[in-house]
């Protein structure tokens, strides 16, 4: 069980969690009917410790873990917390380090501190942090534990959402580290030559790089589309000199139905982007009076 210290640490969050709250997650600002994870992680608290309801510890896992999956880190370090101590699930240190990690690489201190007095940072994620894969992907393995943990802490570098990310590497390689496609894509998030070289990857079969190169494309093309998830995965499968010049989703049936794939697993047509990676699509006020009319 965590010492005296971690115990006085956990309190000293908790006195300024309201103020944390006040800050709302950049997904959930932007996302058309996404959960607020601020709220869910404010209901959350309220169960764990009874403040105007019931005590829950269940219902605190639940709420906690919902908000943890939409990438809010103050929610990865209450459902880490959870975990340390066995409140509403059985106790599970590796899990709690691993989500604590996640919450430490979003800058949060006190996951920061737990990590040290736990001393360690590896583990698998809870179950509810790896869900939006179904439609024939592959076994949830330790082999896949270990990838899905990995997107979920290298995105947040890249201001892509983990399930945008975990979308498009269930549609291009079913978490094959070594695929390689017809049209000589390879690796995790198949990337081709041209691509890999653009985004500086030096060995597609590596899976950090390959994932690192894929994330930084993903980057781009959000910014290049302004966050429309629809261009954004047509542009991945079918390249955005394609998309721009049909104006749209090209009309190449693998395209049209990866695009669904994405949208189904990634359930937000709207993601964040960063204005200052590049300067938006040529085409982008015609593609979207075509979409209207």
């Amino acid at each position: 069980m965590p010492n005296r210290a971690s115990i006085l640490l956990k309190c000293a969050a908790r006195a300024i969690l309201r103020s944390v709250l006040l800050v709302v997650s950049a997904f959930a600002a932007v996302a058309d009917g996404m959960d607020d994870p601020g709220r869910l992680t404010e209901q959350a608290v309220g169960f764990e410790n009874g403040e105007g309801v019931t005590k829950d510890f269940v219902r605190a896992v639940e709420l906690y873990c919902r908000a943890a999956y939409l990438g809010y880190a103050e929610a990865q370090y209450g459902l880490g917390w959870m975990y340390a101590n066995g409140r509403g699930v059985a106790r599970d240190d590796a899990a709690a380090a691993a989500l604590f990690s996640l919450a430490a690489r979003q800058g949060h201190g006190y996951a920061k501190r737990m990590l040290q007095f736990m001393g360690q940072t590896d583990g698998d994620l809870p179950e509810c942090m790896r869900d939006g894969l179904e439609n024939g992907a592959s076994p949830d393995t330790p082999e896949r534990r270990k990838l899905v943990r990995m997107v979920w802490q290298l995105a947040p570098e890249y201001h892509v959402h983990p399930r945008l990310a975990l979308a498009i590497i269930a549609a291009e390689s079913n978490f094959n580290v070594t695929a390689v496609s017809p049209k000589n894509a390879q690796g995790l998030m198949q990337l081709i030559p041209g691509t890999a070289a653009r985004f500086k990857v030096k060995n597609v079969f590596d899976p950090v790089q390959n994932v690192r190169g894929g994330l930084a494309y993903l980057r781009w093309l959000l910014a290049y589309y302004k966050g429309d998830v629809t261009l954004v995965a047509a542009g991945y499968n079918a390249g955005e000199k394609a998309v721009d010049r049909y104006r749209g989703i090209p009309p190449y049936p693998e395209t049209r139905n990866y695009v669904q794939r994405i949208l189904k697993l990634f359930k937000q047509a709207q993601h964040p982007y960063e204005a200052s990676v590049t300067a938006p699509s040529p085409e982008l006020s015609r593609i979207r009076l075509a979409a209207e009319g």
